[in-house]
């Protein structure tokens, strides 16, 4: 089906790819293979015509390997997008991108960074550990291309800060990422459903306003990692001032 416009998955046969019917199927042999790394052309391939864009799934990650297309179309828009970036007007177009896609940024990791600590909701007494947690959730979670559920559009930003909150303290605050867990399907989603469960625990400790102990809290030690040590103030000895 050249014709028509699909994801396919890598094939160890040289032009060849999976289907979608998981059958190895051959590529038409006047197309080429764009590689992944120009989102403009992969874009502009997509869009002027029937093409195959080849996915890897590793878990429930997606990794481009290329997008498959009629290689007469692959070295015409190459060639086209090539001749638009040598006009200075293509250039103050593409800064004036970056321009706003970095105030959005901005804005969006602030509305990020509330959301976080609307979600969190501590008690008064310790409103300073959860600014402080809801600044770490945010630099950790909204960078682009980070790929963490902060940057999904699919569901509203208020369930994003709460698995990303959720998600931090997993890492964070327990052993997670030491934990030796068999290869059983649902296995690790149990684990962390488990996991989860201790951290609203956590957490209704310090929306409670309850004491902790901070020396075997696991969140008050992970704030500690993240805050700056105290400098003590130079005081010349005798030696220095000499």
């Amino acid at each position: 089906m050249p014709t028509a416009s699909r994801e396919v998955r890598p094939c160890q046969k040289p032009g060849h790819v999976l289907n979608e019917h998981a059958v190895i199927e051959r590529v038409p042999s006047d197309w080429g293979l764009l590689p992944p790394g120009d989102a403009a052309l992969s874009r502009r391939i997509k869009e002027d015509g029937p093409s195959w864009t080849m996915i890897e799934l590793k878990g429930r990650k997606r990794f481009s390997r290329g997008i498959w297309a009629p290689a007469a179309r692959i070295a015409a828009l190459q060639a086209e997008l090539a001749a638009e970036r040598t006009d200075p007007a293509y250039q103050r177009k593409l800064d004036a991108g970056r321009r706003r896609r970095a105030v959005e940024q901005v804005i969006y990791v602030e509305d990020f960074q509330r959301q976080v600590g609307s979600f969190l909701g501590f008690h008064p007494s310790y409103l300073a550990d959860a600014g402080l947690l809801a600044r770490l959730i945010a630099a950790h979670a909204t960078p682009v291309g980070s790929g963490t559920v902060a940057r999904t559009e699919r569901i509203p930003i208020e369930e994003r800060a709460e698995a990303a909150t959720i998600a931090w303290l997993r890492h964070q605050t327990t052993a997670y990422d030491h934990m030796r867990i068999p290869l059983i399907k649902g296995r690790r989603r149990e684990v962390r459903r488990l996991l989860a469960q201790r951290s609203h625990q956590l957490l209704r400790l310090y929306r409670e306003g309850r004491a902790v102990d901070i020396a075997s809290c696991p969140l008050q030690t992970a704030l500690r990692k993240a805050r700056p040590t105290p400098v003590a103030p130079f005081r010349p000895t005798q030696a220095t001032l000499f």
